[in-house]
């Protein structure tokens, strides 16, 4: 025991040794060092979030359109306050609806949203959540079946944020063409896709995406990061507006007021065209008309005839 102890005693006499300085100078180092990694892992990459949540929260700069995405998630909203609401100063012009998922779900909110957003005054839109659970064909005539847009609408809109796990990257992209393709050829009108920037770079970079809107989910950063042409950017997900308890997805357009309502459908988009008899059988030998073409079927048959 006395051993240890005397071995102790020099240890901490050549503790002793060691200047004052040196301990408040490594003190400081220190502390420095965990103060930087503590900012750079926990607040920087949050930053945004932790603004809107618990204090003024800080828009994306440049922009003057600014628009929500809604669903069942808001509950009851009071369209007579968010109807005046306004974000950074400037009047909500737009609001995207939830309205189906899959091919068997709508959401309950849906037909009131969609109706109110109108009557408020809103340029509305509504979105089909994409599905791993069934076919592209089965959900976008879902989609076509439950939602009517009208003339002032936006085109309608496909949220697509998963990919199945057993199937291989080309399939899935004739999986989302194929919903695309049904739902503009009811249109006349480029559908626009939402999803995130990593999923976008992932699964859909490529030219045959190229030509439609995209709406770009990026939280907390000062820009969006994806670097393609986008229409809209969905900024926040936790949005503050009146007429709405709890959060709300905040969003951007890309452009001027002018251009938004150039967006939209027109009476255009409504008119049938007049289809021929030797059309309609080019058509049916392409195999768009017939029931049990598979839908990588009917997705290629597009693209071959655009």
């Amino acid at each position: 025991m006395s051993a240890h102890f005397q071995i102790m005693k020099n240890k901490k006499r050549k503790f002793s040794k060691i200047p004052k300085t040196f301990w408040w100078a490594l003190g400081i180092i220190v502390s420095i060092a965990y103060c930087w990694t503590f900012f750079f892992f926990f607040v920087e990459p949050f930053g945004f979030r932790w603004r809107a949540l618990y204090g003024d929260p800080t828009y994306p700069e440049g922009y003057e359109i600014h628009g929500i995405d809604i669903s069942h998630h808001q509950g009851k909203i009071d369209w007579n306050k968010l109807g005046n609401a306004m974000i950074d100063r400037n009047y909500v012009r737009f609001v995207m609806v939830k309205a189906t998922e899959g091919s068997d779900y709508i959401d309950e909110c849906f037909e009131e949203n969609f109706k109110k957003a109108r009557l408020a005054g809103f340029i509305r839109g509504a979105y089909h959540y994409w599905s791993n659970m069934s076919t592209a064909r089965e959900q976008a005539y879902f989609f076509l079946d439950k939602v009517h847009l009208e003339a002032g609408d936006l085109p309608p809109v496909l949220d697509v944020e998963s990919k199945p796990d057993n199937m291989s990257d080309e399939d899935f992209q004739l999986e989302v063409l194929a919903w695309l393709h049904i739902v503009e050829d009811k249109y006349h009108a480029k559908p626009i896709i939402y999803t995130y920037y990593k999923f976008k770079e992932k699964y859909l970079n490529d030219s045959r995406f190229a030509s439609y809107p995209y709406w770009i989910a990026h939280y907390y950063v000062q820009e969006v990061q994806y670097q393609g042409p986008w229409k809209f950017w969905q900024h926040t997900d936790v949005g503050r507006l009146p007429g709405i308890k709890g959060y709300v997805d905040l969003d951007i357009y890309n452009g001027s007021h002018y251009d938004l309502k150039k967006l939209t459908l027109s009476e255009e988009n409504f008119v049938v065209p007049d289809i021929h008899a030797t059309d309609s059988l080019e058509l049916d030998s392409m195999g768009i008309y017939e029931e049990n073409d598979s839908d990588t079927q009917l997705a290629s048959s597009f693209m071959d005839s655009i």
